[in-house]
């Protein structure tokens, strides 16, 4: 949610606007100079992180609403674990393959590095 789903599928949402720019004229809109579309870097961040702040608030109230298990476990595998508090967390961290195996990838950036970009 907070550095995956939610901000690539802005992100997404912002391309896609871009392209509606271009594509204007073919339904009748007149506008200046589409070819050349301005794109405040710095706004759509600041959009960005406040929509997953929001929904940050929100998981976080909706986690409150569950009822305190006197004790909270877990099987996996067949083991059981109780603890007080049990949170699973299926992220990951992005990966860069080495030079050797794809030239130039350590000139690039992962969706970590790029969702910290304001400019």
């Amino acid at each position: 949610v907070n550095v995956g789903c939610v901000p690539k599928k802005v992100m997404w949402n912002t391309a896609v606007h871009a392209e509606f720019i271009h594509d204007h004229a073919d339904y009748g809109f007149e506008t200046p100079d589409v070819s050349k579309p301005l794109l405040c870097s710095r706004t759509i961040k600041e959009k960005r992180d406040a929509y997953v702040r929001r929904l940050n608030e929100i998981y976080e109230n909706n986690i409150k609403k569950f009822p305190a298990d006197p004790q909270p476990t877990i099987e996996v595998e067949g083991k059981k674990y109780t603890a007080p508090h049990i949170l699973i967390a299926t992220g990951g961290r992005p990966a860069v393959p080495p030079d050797s195996e794809i030239p130039g990838a350590s000139l690039g950036i992962t969706s970590d590095g790029f969702f910290d970009l304001e400019e």
